[in-house]
């Protein structure tokens, strides 16, 4: 009778076989978020809510770290928070200057706001935001590069001096200089004419 555990014992003609991947995945596919292209201007952790008006409650929408982003070149500021671990985005809009902090009723931490188009959703959404920080102190230092980023948003696209002068001014004062050279040639050719009509003139004795 064979011995049952010879069959788990190894064999001199058992070979290990290894299979290749037909598809190696050894290289690393990058991800842009966009965020590539910007500066963090502040960044914090906090809980974000949204009032439902359905229910007329306010729900979690997430916990992160919120950011205040300034584009490289544009230079506009705006607002993104992303969930943690997931790092789904739970609020992206701009910092526009009607936008204001409302103290949250009975909390010296957190913040109410509305916003009239948030992206953290496909198509945007119109919503009021409630966000809380672990203390005073960093709700006060969220609100004041809130507003300083609203302050940077208001003034893009303003002249870099007040003494730059539009350009249908420019406009005007090159055509201007084209006028007067204009009728200085006709001066010109007007004198050089009469002299060669003179010239012309038959001499009387």
């Amino acid at each position: 009778m064979a011995d049952p555990s010879s069959a788990l014992a190894p064999r001199d003609e058992e070979t290990d076989i290894h299979f290749e991947p037909v598809i190696k995945l050894t290289e690393q596919v990058d991800t842009k978020t966009h965020e590539e292209d910007e500066n963090v201007l502040f960044k914090m952790r906090a809980k974000l809510f949204r009032f439902d008006g359905d229910s007329t409650e306010w729900k979690e929408r997430g916990t992160g770290d919120v950011r205040l982003l300034a584009h490289k070149e544009t230079k506009k500021v705006r607002l993104v928070m992303r969930r943690d671990k997931t790092l789904k985005v739970c609020a992206n809009h701009v910092i526009s200057a009607d936008m204001r902090l409302q103290p949250n009723i009975g909390s010296d931490r957190s913040w109410v706001w509305k916003v009239a188009a948030d992206y953290s959703e496909q198509p945007p959404t119109s919503e009021t935001l409630a966000i809380r920080f672990a203390n005073s102190e960093n709700a006060a230092l969220f609100k004041t590069a809130f507003e300083d980023g609203q302050k940077d948003n208001a003034s893009l696209g303003k002249p870099d001096s007040l003494d730059a002068k539009p350009d249908d001014e420019d406009d005007d004062e090159d055509k201007d200089e084209e006028t007067e050279v204009k009728e200085e040639k006709e001066k010109t050719t007007e004198v050089e004419t009469k002299e060669e009509e003179k010239k012309d003139e038959p001499k009387t004795d």
